[in-house]
């Protein structure tokens, strides 16, 4: 194996199954402990059996160490009790990988309540709720001289960055994951903690039946990028969104300020539409949503 991460505790959310395992198995190879999570959803969020153990025997099988965890990650005690028990299996924490979820498409005229709310509490809770768990620790190590140098890579998806026609709960909550990396790494790294987010794309159960995915990358093809960002030699890296398609990295820009217009005063309302108009002849033509 190699020693990239050797001696690092990491913890990787809805690992049993595509992407999540491949990250788990990846980071294990490059020598971290894995609390391997998986609560055991379909690709939908009903509850089955969770393949963790699996995970788990792969990663032993290959002479590392890993446990596996059955928490729901967007339930706040939950999410503590697995932070807490990477600590006490594996004396610490160094890495979090936050990419549990699952997707209830639907068109916007269509979509009920029930699936907003499940969308959203998975992916915007479920990244939230680790998070605020192990930044917690993080910080009371700073305090006790204790710095680790840590890592978090969230999971959002170009439906967050760019939109994706009949995703719109998937796509609000992708897009508030970006947000929310940038937030914490602007906030954590007083205490040694770089926060990143990838936007994966991969052949899955999530993308099998929503697209054609003869052509798309392996679930294990986003992996090293991972590895790399959980490692100490990222300490450079922080606040930033990458996209992985195969063999491609793409470095998001994200919102900026583009053009500006200022009036004298308050605006007229009957003023407004030929600055506006001027400034989106001046800007860069935004991306397309997906499937428009």
């Amino acid at each position: 194996m190699s020693k990239l991460l050797e001696g690092r505790v990491a913890i990787v959310t809805g690992a049993g199954r595509g992407i999540g395992r491949a990250h788990a198995l990846e980071l294990a190879r490059h020598g971290a402990k894995v609390v391997v999570n998986d609560f055991g959803v379909s690709n939908n969020g009903e509850k089955t059996d969770s393949p963790a153990h699996e995970v788990v025997a792969e990663i032993e099988a290959m002479g590392g160490e890993a446990v596996v965890n059955g928490a729901d990650v967007a339930d706040f005690e939950q999410a503590a009790a697995m932070v807490q028990q990477a600590i006490d299996t594996f004396g610490g924490l160094d890495i979090l990988v936050n990419n549990a979820g699952f997707v209830r498409d639907r068109m916007l005229v269509n979509a009920t309540e029930d699936e907003w709310d499940a969308v959203i509490r998975v992916h915007l809770k479920g990244h939230f709720a680790p998070l605020r768990h192990a930044a917690a620790y993080w910080r009371a190590e700073s305090k006790e001289g204790r710095q680790r140098v840590a890592r978090v890579i969230n999971t959002t998806s170009g439906a967050g960055l760019q939109g994706s026609i009949g995703q719109v709960a998937y796509s609000a909550a992708k897009g508030g994951i970006a947000t929310m990396t940038l937030v914490a790494a602007a906030e954590l790294g007083r205490v040694g903690v770089t926060v990143n987010a990838i936007a994966p794309v991969a052949k899955t159960r999530m993308t099998e039946g929503a697209f054609d995915t003869s052509e798309m990358a392996l679930p294990e093809d986003n992996s090293p990028i991972v590895a790399w960002l959980a490692s100490e030699e990222a300490g450079d890296v922080t606040g930033r969104v990458i996209e992985i398609d195969g063999s491609q990295l793409t470095l998001e820009t994200g919102w900026a300020h583009g053009h500006a217009a200022t009036a004298e005063g308050r605006w007229a309302a009957t003023e407004v539409g030929s600055a506006l108009r001027k400034l989106i002849d001046e800007a860069p033509t935004p991306d397309p949503v997906y499937g428009a």
